[in-house]
C-alpha cells in the first residue's frame, strides 16, 4: 500500500486509511477467533486510528480550526499542523479529534474512540481483577466490547466509503 500524506492528496489519503482500516479488521476478526485478545485489541485500535484519520481528512476543514499554523516533518518540509494530526493521528490526540468531529460525524465517535482507547489499554495490560491496570476485571468483558467494537467499526466504515 503506498503511502499518500494528506498535504500531498486527501481524496488518495481517504481511500488509502479507509483499506487499511477494513484490513486491520480482518486480523483483528482473525486474531479474535483464534483466541488470540489482545492481539485483536491491538488490530482493532489500528483500524478505528485508520478509520480516525480518513473521517478528520473528510473534515479536514472542521478540524483545520482547532489545529491551526504549520508543523515541520522530519524531512524538514513544512505542512498544515492538522495534515500533520491526520497523518499520525497520535493515540494523545484521539478523543480531541473525536471531540471536534461529534457535531459532523454521523455516529458516536467519541464514545466509540473512548471505547478504542479501553481496549488499547487492554491490548498493553490484559485483563486486571483489580482494575488498576486495566479496566476489564474479566475475560469475557473485554472480549465483548471487542465483538461490539468491530461490528460498529465495520458499520462506520461502510458509511465511510460511500461518502
Amino acid at each position: 500500500m503506498l503511502v499518500v500524506h494528506p498535504w500531498r492528496d486527501l481524496r488518495k489519503y481517504v481511500e488509502i486509511r479507509l483499506e487499511e482500516a477494513e484490513a486491520e479488521l480482518r486480523l483483528a476478526e482473525r486474531f479474535l477467533e483464534e483466541g488470540l485478545y489482545r492481539n485483536a485489541a491491538g488490530k482493532a485500535f489500528q483500524a478505528w486510528k485508520s478509520l480516525m484519520a480518513a473521517i478528520g481528512a473528510m473534515y479536514r476543514d472542521v478540524l483545520a480550526k482547532h489545529f491551526p499554523g504549520v508543523v515541520k516533518t522530519r524531512d524538514g518540509k513544512t505542512v498544515p499542523r492538522v495534515d500533520w494530526v491526520l497523518a499520525y493521528m497520535p493515540t494523545t490526540r484521539l478523543r480531541e479529534v473525536a471531540i471536534r468531529l461529534r457535531g459532523v460525524a454521523e455516529f458516536d465517535i467519541v464514545s466509540l474512540t473512548d471505547l478504542a482507547l479501553n481496549l488499547h489499554e487492554f491490548q498493553y495490560n490484559g485483563v486486571d481483577k483489580e482494575a488498576v491496570l486495566s479496566r476489564y476485571t474479566a475475560l469475557d468483558l473485554a472480549v465483548s466490547d471487542l465483538n461490539y467494537f468491530i461490528e460498529k467499526c465495520k458499520e462506520v466504515l461502510r458509511k465511510a466509503k460511500t461518502k
